[in-house]
């Protein structure tokens, strides 16, 4: 142990920098049939490495190591690496590789692939759409994020597991431990193994946020805890600018995936795995509630891809039962409105309608019509009114959102999609197909109450001038089809409504 204890950062390097990481025999077999095949593309032999992790890890290594300084940047995907090796040494290296039958690799190593490979499944369950031409970059920097631990796991599966007991499950402190029992921190360690084997970029930008960033890291953390008042939480993000870029770099999509997978390790219920579910919220605008959920689905997803005999999968706990035939409940559409809500929904459409003008005012006339669209189903609605000059827009009234946004006003030239939908009247309606596009041309002031994917946005027109512009969506659940239609139906009554109240006035 004392020779371990008088361990550098440079002595760790030269130890565990050229370890060669065992690959299951079963998947071994499998890859060298694909690359023996003449049929075979790149992607093909992409496809049948990536169930293999230490594999990747190989192929990747070899590639950048080789390349040394004469490349600018190193392989961000598999694809890549294989290239720039060419087949003939991928096939070398590939003979080189030990192939265990897994009873043989070191269990904390192949304990610490499965969270790997957990930490693969919720980046592309959470970005994968959101951020789909950085799909390669996500793929394979959740995969190889915690790849600098796999040597160590390899070479010292006994010190690797007391680490694990002590500083991961015990909580006991960090850097006593980990100077105690291998001379360095592991997060330097980590860092420094990162940027000797040129792993991908995000990779190495994730350890400098846990080591040399860790103070924006908590920043974002503090922030991400008010889930409850994200328009508070915009306004934190919009006073500090550094911070705002500093989070939103698509890096942090590794460091998300791999901070939760870790997490939930210990189990579901712990305080670590609530903050990662939080800074996730924040990083997608979406509800809580529906991260968690989406973190539970791609657990269980993940155990079925991955899931070995003898090794931990955090899916085992989770506090709900799902079976193959079950579709998650933050998947499936909102409720559509009740027979009852429907009578009620008709009741008020007819008070819209009337002739002559029921209205007192036009806060009367609205107020019926935020009551309408409740009754449709709608939980969330903001109505904006658009000022004279076409040029400016205030939130007018609220529905089943926070009471600081009945003060939001904006700028149209500041919003470019509510200011097509003044200059050309429709209806817009937000998917996750077409959210990431569209919904970063919404102020983010006003976009973070509407958290979620599922949006529909409406212009109200009166005398062939744009009024108003209605949003509203079912908390952010896929909406039901009744609903939407009872939506639009309710948008053409407000319009008749607005047109028979102005004549009224006259």
């Amino acid at each position: 142990m004392s020779a371990v204890r008088q361990q550098n950062i440079e002595a760790w390097i030269k130890t565990l920098g050229n370890v060669r990481i065992p690959v299951p025999k079963a998947s071994h077999e499998q890859v060298c049939r694909v690359l023996n095949d003449s049929r075979s593309s790149l992607r093909d032999i992409a496809d049948s490495m990536q169930h293999s992790p230490a594999l990747v890890l190989n192929v990747i290594r070899e590639a950048n190591l080789l390349a040394g300084g004469t490349l600018a940047e190193p392989a961000e995907s598999l694809e890549i690496a294989i290239n720039r090796l060419g087949l003939a040494r991928t096939g070398e290296l590939l003979a080189r590789v030990p192939a265990l039958e897994p009873d043989a690799i070191p269990m904390p190593l192949r304990q610490l692939q499965l969270v790997s490979q957990h930490a693969s499944q919720q980046a592309s369950g959470f970005f994968a759409a959101r951020l789909a031409r950085l799909w390669q970059e996500i793929h394979w920097g959740s995969l190889l994020f915690l790849a600098p631990l796999w040597p160590l796991a390899m070479a010292e599966p006994k010190l690797f597991e007391e680490w694990d007991l002590r500083v991961l499950h015990k909580g006991e402190n960090a850097a006593r431990v980990e100077r105690e029992l291998f001379g360095v921190r592991v997060l330097e360690l980590c860092m420094a193994l990162a940027e000797y084997w040129r792993l991908p970029a995000w990779v190495r930008q994730g350890y400098r946020a846990l080591t040399e960033e860790r103070r924006s890291l908590a920043k974002a953390m503090l922030i991400a805890r008010h889930e409850d008042d994200p328009l508070g939480q915009q306004r934190q993000l919009d006073a500090n600018p550094d911070l705002y870029r500093w989070f939103n770099q698509p890096a942090t999509t590794i460091l998300l995936a791999n901070g939760l997978a870790l997490a939930s390790e210990q189990g579901w219920g712990v305080p670590h795995v609530l903050r990662w579910q939080q800074l996730l919220a924040l990083y997608t605008q979406a509800p809580l509630e529906q991260v968690q959920q989406q973190t539970h689905l791609q657990a269980v997803q993940s155990a079925r891809i991955h899931a070995a005999p003898g090794v931990w999968h955090p899916a085992a706990t989770l506090p709900w039962p799902l079976t193959e035939r079950r579709l998650h409940p933050g998947l499936m559409p909102a409720a559509g409105p009740s027979a009852e809500a429907i009578a009620h929904w008709r009741q008020l459409c007819t008070t819209l309608i009337s002739e002559p003008s029921p209205f007192n005012n036009a806060l009367h006339l609205t107020g019926v019509a935020m009551q309408a669209l409740e009754a449709c189903g709608m939980r969330r609605i903001a109505l904006l009114m658009v000022d004279k000059a076409q040029a400016n827009l205030r939130v007018h009234q609220i529905v089943g959102l926070p009471k600081a946004g009945s003060e939001l006003s904006m700028a149209l030239n500041h919003a470019p999609l509510l200011q097509r939908l003044v200059e050309r009247p429709g209806q817009l309606r937000l998917t996750p197909e077409n959210n990431v596009s569209l919904s970063r041309l919404i102020p983010a002031s006003l976009r973070v109450m509407f958290r979620g994917e599922h949006l529909l946005l409406r212009s109200i027109t009166s005398q062939d001038r744009v009024l108003m512009l209605l949003l509203a969506d079912q908390g952010g659940l896929p909406m039901a089809e009744t609903s939407v239609q009872a939506f639009t139906k309710t948008a053409q009554c407000i319009e008749r409504a607005l047109s028979v109240f102005s004549q009224r006035s006259r």
